[in-house]
């Protein structure tokens, strides 16, 4: 029955836009799902892996810019003048883009970083997600700097008998919600196999994992790789979403929201990234909607965050489940004790 349950509540979230009428919650569910599918890339990482990048946003901003330009094309001289332009291309071609060159940029700074272990890396990923908002504010000639890349266009999809568009916010919330599934099934694919092993035994005890043979630094490399990718299609969906993209995508706090989502829904666990999104991308909206002052709804979330924390320290989803198990062991043994004594008194 678990087996299929997780299927079935994808089916179910999948029938929102046919029920859900108001548009502003739809918006909501969406912006919350984007950040979702960045919450499982960044697990890949922090969960499985132990390694903490306070970068992350990095790689979300580059996969938004990537797709942006390639879709609205762009001439930007180089250095020493050398051209650097390209006509526009179509959005899922962009959008493929943009998840390709956050996961090569994830690939070269894994192989510079992971030199590195602990605080530096966390340095170093910080320093990297500052260099890249710099380039973003000061490469105007490309990025239009703080007056931001707008009228983005949004994806269609021309199948031959039929054309897609994802203007619509139920067209794109079926679309969020089915990149969501892959990115999902991807990590979990991972984590089954030989390599998530590998990275949790890094994560557990990275000096045993090297004396048993276990490349460190090819590991690391490969789970920075997929988890910028998949941080860069979030990116990419968040661009053609909202359709205007400026350097504000690199602030810290969204990289802030990332780790809570995580941390707060259980590290290393496969739904964890997606119970700490649901709760912590949609509180600040339904303090919104109480109609409390700001102030005070940054208040409650950080009680809120800081409870969870400390009432909770392996995450949501790991203490709901030693609850089940807690609950329904004492329950297993009595069955036990009393098919023992059943057979006994045969």
């Amino acid at each position: 029955m678990s087996r299929y349950l997780p299927w079935a509540l994808v089916a179910l979230l999948a029938t929102v836009p046919l029920w859900l009428t108001d548009f502003y919650v739809l918006h909501i569910l969406i912006t919350t799902g984007i950040f979702v599918v960045a919450a499982i890339s960044l697990n890949l990482l922090l969960g499985y892996t132990g390694q903490l990048s306070l970068g992350h946003v990095a790689f979300f901003g580059i996969g938004a810019y990537t797709s942006s330009l390639v879709s609205l094309g762009f001439n930007a001289p180089l250095v020493f003048g050398i051209p650097f332009g390209m006509t526009p291309k179509p959005v899922w071609l962009a959008m493929l883009c943009g998840t390709a060159v956050a996961g090569l940029l994830g690939y070269a700074i894994g192989k510079l970083s992971f030199r590195v272990r602990g605080a530096y890396f966390v340095i170093v990923s910080i320093s990297f997600a500052e260099v890249v908002r710099l380039v973003a504010v000061n490469w105007v000639e490309l990025t239009q700097g703080p007056m931001a890349l707008n009228n983005i266009p949004a994806l269609k999809l021309d199948l031959g008998v039929i054309e897609m568009s994802f203007l619509r916010k139920p067209a794109f919330y079926w679309l969020v919600l089915a990149v969501l599934v892959i990115c999902y099934i991807i990590v979990a694919r991972i984590v089954a196999s030989r390599a998530g092993r590998a990275m949790i035994a890094l994560r557990e005890n990275e000096p045993l994992a090297m004396s048993v043979g276990i490349d460190v630094t090819h590991y690391l490399v490969l789970a920075t790789v997929i988890s910028a990718a998949m941080a860069g299609a979030a990116g990419a969906l968040y661009a053609h979403y909202i359709r205007i993209v400026d350097p504000d995508i690199f602030l810290f706090i969204y990289t802030v929201t990332m780790v809570i989502m995580v941390v707060t829904g259980g590290k290393g666990t496969l739904a964890g990234p997606l119970v700490g999104g649901a709760l912590f991308g949609l509180i600040p909206e339904v303090l919104r909607g109480m109609a409390i002052k700001p102030e005070v709804q940054w208040i409650v979330y950080g009680v809120l965050m800081v409870l969870v924390v400390y009432f909770l320290p392996q995450g949501i989803v790991p203490a709901l489940r030693n609850w089940w198990i807690g609950r329904t062991k004492p329950a297993e043994a009595a069955s036990t004790d009393l098919e023992a004594q059943a057979g006994g008194g045969r």
